[in-house]
């Protein structure tokens, strides 16, 4: 069953029915290269990455707001670093915590090659004036 659904009991009949889901006020969205070729456990390595690089990077309130409601994320891609680096400036400049995430190179991509970039988190209104365009992986 998906989240956000419930089942009715009416007259013997079960009824799926969708709810209103929690409200979610913060959020990170992490975002990936889609113009390298990497395997779908690296893609995920590098989401995680990120996740964890823009966490550190956030203060304790947000840090905390964003914990004590789930720990929303977004995952979406990009073509290319440029589209990297631009989204990590318009972050930085909005009061985003930002990230980067630069490969070792050990395994499937060359060293130093930029595969993700961590936002957040943040709020939801920030984040969807920097990423609201972007689509999901």
């Amino acid at each position: 069953m998906c989240d956000g659904a419930y089942i009715s009991h009416e007259e013997d009949h079960h009824i799926l029915t969708m709810s209103e889901g929690p409200e979610f006020l913060w959020k990170q969205c992490l975002i990936v290269r889609s113009d390298i070729r990497m395997s779908c456990g690296k893609s995920c390595a590098q989401v995680a990455h990120a996740a964890i690089l823009a966490y550190e990077r956030a203060d304790s309130a947000a840090r905390k707001s964003w914990t004590s409601e789930g720990q929303k994320k977004v995952v979406l891609k990009v073509k290319g670093d440029r589209a990297l680096f631009e989204l990590k400036t318009i972050a930085e400049h909005a009061g985003v915590p930002a990230a980067l995430v630069q490969d070792a190179g050990l395994t499937e991509i060359p060293p130093g090659t930029i595969t993700a970039l961590g936002l957040g988190p943040a709020k939801n209104e920030i984040l969807d004036k920097i990423t609201g365009d972007l689509p999901l992986l």
